[in-house]
């Protein structure tokens, strides 16, 4: 069954959001007063491509893989919503069907406020269209960077990118070492290397180099980093 209120941990990652962060108290409490939780266990289907936008969508907890399937029914998986992160706003918009499926990954809470109340937030709070555009302007530059990334680097510095991402959305210190930091995301390096456009071999490769360079650890429950700097040089070797 449903908890219908948020823990102290999941209301903190909504309210510590950057964007949400960024609105005004009063309609922060309203966008929180309209939405209702629901939680899910890893692989539940949240949302179905070729459904109605019925919902605008927050991840509180966990994580929500972004997936399409291939005429083969091969899924490939295109990004991980983090906790904080809002999205489903594009397709209540333009009134279309969705375009993706969504799944949790890992144990998942979500934040949903049905459509119609978003309508009327939107008319209480004149804000929310200007603050809903300046985050579709940074989610467009963060795709035309993703592009350049994919045409323009070298697989080695795309993957230390993402894992350097991994790092700032799902990092935390390792209880072994000060200077080591565990994702906590349970990610296999098949979904790693569709993130990154690569065979998972060419992610494997790439991985045990890093590993013998001492820059990360590769364990049976996630990727450990070791060496932060080593890791942002290797990123930015090729720029």
């Amino acid at each position: 069954m449903d908890d219908p209120i948020l823990t102290m941990e999941e209301r903190e990652a909504i309210n510590t959001g950057r964007w949400f962060s960024s609105l005004s108290p009063s309609l922060r409490h309203d966008i929180l007063r309209c939405a209702f939780v629901r939680r899910y266990q890893d692989g539940d289907l949240i949302a179905a491509r070729g459904e109605p936008p019925d919902q605008w969508i927050a991840c509180a907890k966990g994580a929500v893989r972004v997936s399409s399937t291939t005429l083969t029914g091969k899924q490939i998986t295109l990004t991980y919503v983090e906790p904080g992160i809002w999205f489903g706003d594009v397709a209540i918009f333009d009134g279309d069907r969705r375009t993706h499926d969504a799944y949790a990954h890992g144990a998942t809470t979500i934040l949903n406020v049905a459509r119609a109340d978003f309508q009327k937030i939107l008319a209480l709070h004149p804000e929310l269209y200007e603050a809903l555009l300046k985050l579709q302007a940074r989610r467009i530059r963060l795709l035309f960077g993703q592009v350049e990334d994919l045409n323009t680097l070298p697989l080695r510095a795309r993957l230390a990118k993402q894992i350097g991402h991994l790092i700032r959305s799902y990092g935390v210190p390792s209880l072994s070492s000060h200077d080591e930091w565990r994702i906590t995301l349970q990610l296999a390096q098949e979904e790693l290397a569709q993130l990154l456009g690569a065979s998972r071999q060419r992610v494997n490769q790439e991985l045990k180099t890093m590993e013998r360079e001492g820059v990360i650890r590769v364990e049976p429950g996630g990727l450990v980093v070791c060496d932060r700097y080593a890791l942002q040089r290797i990123s930015e070797a090729d720029q």
